[in-house]
């Protein structure tokens, strides 16, 4: 999506450690107009497969995955990294290592949302390694239900996460797939 690889290009710096950072319009301050643009653009690719319920990692998928819901006329259900006290009946749980805190992270949903009869897609806003991805791929199929796929907006495809998905027969569609990525030069997979 142009629109997308433009403000990357724009306002995206590449930091220590392979960290895009855009968070003056993707997972800090959040571009609403934009979001809504991708989200657009992902239910547009997924549309026709009867999805019951949009999914994301809390935190900074939720503002993207949220409007793609909205688009799809279904409820998003997030996972959460910690337990609270006001869930219950049951968790479903997988455990995954963070690329960004560098640290194993514990995902969990309640059952309560989850059932064989869903159709899940799953939204994030970033991908890199594909972590948190596959966790949520994993409570999707503790839960029995169906994933019908996974949409991007920014994918980091110099680190595989989105290749190891699609090997597996996953419909991963990102919006922006980052090949290469040092100061003052992001390239784009064509």
């Amino acid at each position: 999506m142009n629109i997308l690889k433009e403000r990357i290009l724009k306002e995206g710096k590449v930091l220590p450690g392979d960290i895009i950072k855009v968070d003056g319009f993707m997972n800090h301050r959040v571009d609403i107009k934009l979001m809504r643009e991708l989200a657009k653009d992902i239910a547009a690719h997924f549309s026709g497969r009867e999805i019951t319920k949009v999914m994301t990692v809390e935190a900074s998928g939720i503002p993207m995955a949220t409007i793609t819901a909205d688009e799809l006329g279904v409820p998003l259900v997030f996972a959460k990294k910690a337990k609270s006290d006001n869930i219950e009946g049951g968790l479903i749980c997988s455990e995954i290592h963070s690329y960004t805190y560098n640290k194993k992270v514990t995902l969990m949903v309640s059952a309560e949302w989850l059932h064989p009869e869903d159709k899940i897609l799953i939204v994030d806003d970033f991908m890199a390694n594909g972590e948190a991805i596959r966790g949520l791929t994993e409570i999707v199929e503790k839960a029995g239900a169906e994933l019908v796929g996974i949409g991007i907006a920014i994918e980091k495809g110099f680190q595989g996460g989105g290749d190891r998905l699609r090997a597996r027969g996953i419909d991963v569609y990102s919006l922006a797939v980052i090949e290469h990525a040092e100061p003052g030069n992001i390239v784009f997979r064509n």
